[in-house]
């Protein structure tokens, strides 16, 4: 399966050995004075190493790997002791990975050990409270939690709306398709175009639904974006999928990457297809 994970330049790699330290999971190890991936099914991608290379000898990519596995983390984890365990469900925490938190945490109480892991927001690796992990902020998976509030009127209300997002990143490369706000979501393709050519976006389109951003125009490696999309119908199992595009022609794309994502995966998703006009009228609204 394709999913994100580490690459290590070599040649800038200076064995310095602090991505080894940093990769709590133990998907690491310096052999022969450089940093290399032993086994591939012990990164889950988020990418801690990366915010203690020093020299950014470590990048994310999309490519053929084997599925992450938490229970087998934990199996060679558990051996490692408590700190450890508490650091790997910490870096867990800090990047919204409640389902891979629950796993492991069931991994503990079928095998009888007992870790007191805290709920308390704890501080982060530049010394504030919140949920910024290492590593670059603007890549880092977040759920973003909203009160209820009443629908929202353009014609009879003059308030600003309520931000209806409930992750970040949005651009479909940064998304991991493993993050725990897509399990079972309601997803939304958005042409990038189509949140200032719709007032109502937010209400109308986002409300409930996670959300990826693209442009089959200007995005490269289209290749990536089915992948992922295939990825979230068939392990992330989100249950249904819109497609909201602009008019122009280019936009069109975007509903064929979404149409051979369905077509690639192995289990079917309900997919509806909206097209904005350039004035910001619903032009066509249908499932496909």
């Amino acid at each position: 399966m394709k999913r994100t994970i580490i690459k290590i330049d070599e040649k800038l790699c200076n064995g310095c050995g602090a991505c080894v330290t940093g990769c709590h999971e133990g998907a690491l190890q310096l052999i022969n004075g450089k940093a290399v991936m032993i086994s591939e099914l012990y990164c889950d991608g988020l990418g801690a190493c990366i915010g203690e290379c020093p020299v950014g000898a470590i990048t994310l990519e999309e490519r053929e790997a084997e599925p992450y596995n938490e229970d087998a983390v934990m199996e060679r984890m558990v051996t490692k002791g408590e700190k450890v365990i508490l650091a790997h469900l910490r870096h867990l925490k800090e990047h919204g990975e409640k389902v891979l938190i629950q796993q492991g945490m069931n991994y503990l109480k079928e095998h009888n050990i007992k870790i007191d892991f805290p709920q308390k927001q704890e501080k982060n690796c530049n010394g504030t409270n919140g949920n910024l992990a290492c590593g670059c902020p603007g890549s880092m998976m977040q759920e973003i939690k909203r009160p209820s509030m009443p629908s929202f009127s353009m014609a009879t209300s003059p308030q600003v709306q309520t931000s209806e997002l409930r992750q970040f990143p949005v651009q479909l490369h940064l998304l991991n398709p493993n993050a725990s706000f897509l399990q079972g979501a309601n997803l939304l393709l958005a042409a990038d175009c189509t949140a200032f050519a719709y007032g109502g976006f937010h209400n109308r389109f986002l409300k409930g639904k996670a959300l990826a951003i693209a442009c089959p125009k200007l995005d490269s490696n289209i290749q990536v974006y089915i992948d992922k999309l295939t990825e979230m119908i068939d392990v992330a199992m989100i249950d249904t999928l819109t497609v909201l595009i602009m008019e122009v022609p280019c936009c069109g794309g975007l509903i064929k990457i979404a149409q051979m994502a369905r077509d690639q995966a192995k289990r079917n998703v309900p997919m509806k297809v909206v097209i904005i006009t350039i004035q910001g009228d619903i032009k066509k609204e249908e499932w496909v």
